[in-house]
C-alpha cells in the first residue's frame, strides 16, 4: 500500500526503503552501521524533515510481521522491533490516523497531498468501499488534480485510456466501455475549471470522508458467546460489525462514552462511561493485534481529545501560515487569471488585425486586377477609334473622288441618244453611291465620336481606380505589424519573485470571501447530490444485477433508508443499551 509519487523522481515509500537499507548486517556478523542505535522517532523525524511534514501526528512507519500489520513504535530502537528477518528492511510511511474533518483539521499542503495518495489507493484497491456514481466524480477530481484546467484542445478523446480512476468493481458491474466512462468523468471534469491541485485533492478528501468505510481499522473478534464480529477503530469511536457487513455497525462507542479500554492476555475489555451499560468484552486470534488495537485506541482518543481543545501553539503558527499562503496563492491565481485574460484579448485583437490585413491585401489585389483591366480595356477602345477614324477619312476621300467623277461625267458631250441615257442612269447611279457613302461616312463619324466618350469614360475609370488604389496603400502603411508588434509588458508571463504585503483590510476581505465560499459551497453540495442522482439514475438501466456485491446491495439499502454514516453512528450509539449483549 505504497503512496504514488509526491513530486517528480522522489517516493516517501522508496526514500523509507533506503533508509531502512542503512540497518543491514555487515558481511553477516555482528557488526552494524552506525544508525544501529537509532531508535522509531529517529528514523520517522528523519523522514517528516526530507518531506517537509509538520503533521507529523497523523504518520507512521508501518511493516508487516507474520501476515499483521505492525507500527514503529517511536521510543524503541527499530532494530529491537519484531521486524522481519529478510534485508532491507522495508517500512511504508502512511497515514495512521484520520481526521474527522479534512478541511478543518489538515493544514499543511503536502499533508493534505499524502491523505489524497492514501485515500485514492485504497478506493481503488476497494478496501474502502465506494458507490459507482461517487467513484465518477471522485475521479473528475483526480483528473483535475493532475492535468489542471480541462481544455477541450488538449484533452482530446482517449487521454485517460491509460488512467486508472475507478475501481474494478464499478467497472465490472456495469456494461460500460472505457469510453462511455470516460465520457462521463470528463463531463464533471470540465466543471471543475479553476480549482487549483490542492483544492481538487481536498474536495475529493471532502467527499471520501462521508463514505462508511473511510479510515476504519478493521479486526476480526469474536464475544463472549463465541460469535465471530469485527471491531472498527476510527477517528469517532469503537464499532462493532457483522463479518458480512463492514458499512453498518451493530454497536458504536464514540470516544466520549468510553471510560477505560484494557486488554489482559488476549481478551480486551471496553468500559463505558454510563455505568447502567454493561461492559463489552470480546477475544481476539492474536496477541499482537490486541497491542495494535490498543495502541490505535489510544492514538484516536487522544486526537479525538485534542480536536476539542483550543489549538497549540504551533498549530495556530501553522494555520497562520497556511492561511497566508492560501491567500498568497489565491492572489497570484488571480493575477494570473487576469493576465491570461488580457493576453486572451491581445491575441484576439492581433488575430482581428491579420484577418483585416488580409482582406485589405485581398480588396488591394482586386484594385490592381481591375485596373489592369481597365488599361486594357483603354488601349483597345483607343485603337478601335484610331482605326474608325481612318476608316472615316477614307470613305470622305472616296465620296470626294465621286463627285469630281460625276462632274466630269456631265462635262461630257454625249452625242447619241442612248449615249445620254447611259450617261443619265450613270448619273444617277453616281449620286446614289455618293449619298451611300455620305451616310456610311456620317455613320462611322457618328461611332468615332462614340469611341471617343468611350475612351474618355475608360480612362476617367483608371484614374478612379488608381485613387482607390492609392487609398488602400496608404490603409495599409497604418496597419500595425501584428507579429513584430511587442506586447506590452504586463502579457509576459514569465514567472518572478514576487512580494505581499498582508494588510488588515487584505485579510478583512479574505475572511468575507472564505466566508461567501462556504455558503456557495452549501449551495454546490445540493447541486452535487442531483448531479449525483441523475448520474446514477442514467447509468442504472446498464447495471448487471447479477454482479453486484454484497457492499453494493448493502449500500443500496442504506441509501434507500436515507442512512448516511454519521447518523447511522448516531443511531447506533441511541439504541446502545439495548444492543450491547449482542
Amino acid at each position: 500500500m505504497c503512496p504514488e509519487p509526491l513530486a517528480p523522481g522522489f517516493w516517501a515509500n522508496s526514500l523509507v526503503s533506503r533508509l531502512s537499507a542503512r540497518f543491514q548486517r555487515v558481511g553477516g556478523g555482528e557488526k552494524w552501521l552506525w544508525c544501529v542505535k537509532w531508535k522509531g522517532k529517529d528514523l520517522f523525524d528523519l523522514v517528516c524533515r526530507t518531506l517537509g511534514l509538520r503533521e507529523t501526528w497523523f504518520f507512521g512507519l508501518q511493516y508487516t510481521i507474520k501476515d499483521t500489520v505492525a507500527w514503529l513504535k517511536m521510543d524503541k530502537k527499530v532494530l529491537d522491533h519484531d521486524v522481519p528477518t529478510e534485508e532491507p528492511v522495508t517500512f511504508h510511511f502512511l497515514a495512521k490516523f484520520y481526521p474527522e474533518n479534512a478541511e478543518e483539521e489538515l493544514v499543511q499542503e503536502i499533508t493534505q497531498h499524502l491523505f489524497f495518495l492514501q485515500v485514492k489507493k485504497q478506493i481503488l484497491d476497494e478496501k474502502i468501499y465506494c458507490p459507482p456514481e461517487a467513484s465518477v466524480l471522485l475521479a473528475s477530481y483526480a483528473v483535475q488534480a493532475k492535468y489542471g484546467d480541462y481544455d477541450p484542445n488538449v484533452h482530446k478523446r482517449g487521454f485517460l485510456a491509460q488512467e486508472e480512476l475507478l475501481p474494478k468493481r464499478v467497472i465490472n458491474l456495469y456494461q460500460m466501455t472505457p469510453e462511455m466512462w470516460e465520457e462521463r468523468i470528463t463531463a464533471w471534469y470540465a466543471e471543475h475549471r479553476g480549482r487549483a491541485r490542492d483544492e481538487a485533492e481536498m474536495e475529493y478528501l471532502k467527499i471520501a470522508q462521508d463514505l462508511e468505510m473511510y479510515g476504519v481499522n478493521y479486526f476480526a473478534i469474536r464475544n463472549k458467546k463465541g460469535t465471530e464480529l469485527l471491531l472498527g477503530v476510527d477517528a469517532l469511536g469503537l464499532h462493532i460489525y457483522d463479518p458480512d457487513n463492514r458499512l453498518t455497525p451493530k454497536i458504536s462507542f464514540p470516544w466520549n462514552e468510553i471510560r477505560n479500554i484494557s486488554y489482559s492476555d488476549k481478551e480486551f475489555t471496553i468500559k463505558p462511561l454510563d455505568k447502567k451499560i454493561d461492559v463489552f468484552k470480546f477475544n481476539s486470534s492474536k496477541l499482537r493485534v490486541n497491542k495494535l488495537i490498543l495502541q490505535l485506541c489510544i492514538g484516536n482518543h487522544d486526537l479525538f481529545m485534542r480536536r476539542r481543545k483550543a489549538d497549540s501553539l504551533e498549530v495556530q503558527q501553522m494555520k497562520a501560515q497556511a492561511r497566508e499562503e492560501k491567500a498568497r496563492k489565491q492572489m497570484e491565481r488571480q493575477r494570473l487569471a487576469r493576465e491570461k485574460q488580457m493576453r486572451e484579448e491581445a491575441e484576439r485583437t492581433r488575430d482581428e488585425l491579420e484577418r483585416r490585413l488580409m482582406q485589405l491585401k485581398e480588396e488591394a489585389t482586386m484594385a490592381n486586377e481591375a485596373l489592369m483591366r481597365s488599361e486594357e480595356t483603354a488601349d483597345l477602345l483607343a485603337e478601335k477609334a484610331q482605326i474608325t477614324e481612318e476608316e472615316a477619312k477614307l470613305l470622305a476621300q472616296k465620296a470626294a473622288e465621286a463627285e469630281q467623277e460625276m462632274q466630269r461625267i456631265k462635262a461630257t458631250a454625249i452625242r447619241t441618244e442612248e449615249e445620254k441615257r447611259l450617261m443619265e442612269q450613270k448619273v444617277l447611279e453616281a449620286e446614289m453611291l455618293a449619298l451611300k457613302m455620305a451616310e456610311e461616312s456620317e455613320r462611322r463619324a457618328k461611332e468615332a465620336d462614340q469611341l471617343k466618350q468611350d475612351l474618355q469614360e475608360a480612362r476617367e475609370s483608371e484614374r478612379r481606380a488608381k485613387q482607390k488604389l492609392l487609398e488602400i496603400t496608404r490603409a495599409l502603411t497604418s496597419v500595425p505589424k501584428p507579429l513584430t508588434c511587442p506586447l506590452p509588458p504586463y502579457f509576459n508571463l514569465i514567472s518572478e519573485s514576487l512580494s505581499f504585503d498582508f494588510k488588515d483590510t487584505d485579510m478583512k476581505r479574505l475572511s468575507m470571501e472564505i466566508e461567501k465560499e462556504k455558503v456557495e459551497y452549501m449551495e454546490k453540495s445540493k447541486h452535487l447530490q442531483e448531479q449525483l442522482n441523475e448520474l446514477k439514475t442514467e447509468i442504472e438501466a446498464l447495471k448487471l444485477k447479477e454482479r453486484e456485491t454484497a457492499l453494493d446491495i448493502l449500500h443500496n439499502e442504506n441509501a434507500s433508508r436515507g442512512n448516511s454514516k454519521h447518523n447511522t453512528i448516531k443511531k447506533v450509539s441511541e439504541a446502545k443499551p439495548a444492543a450491547v449483549k449482542v
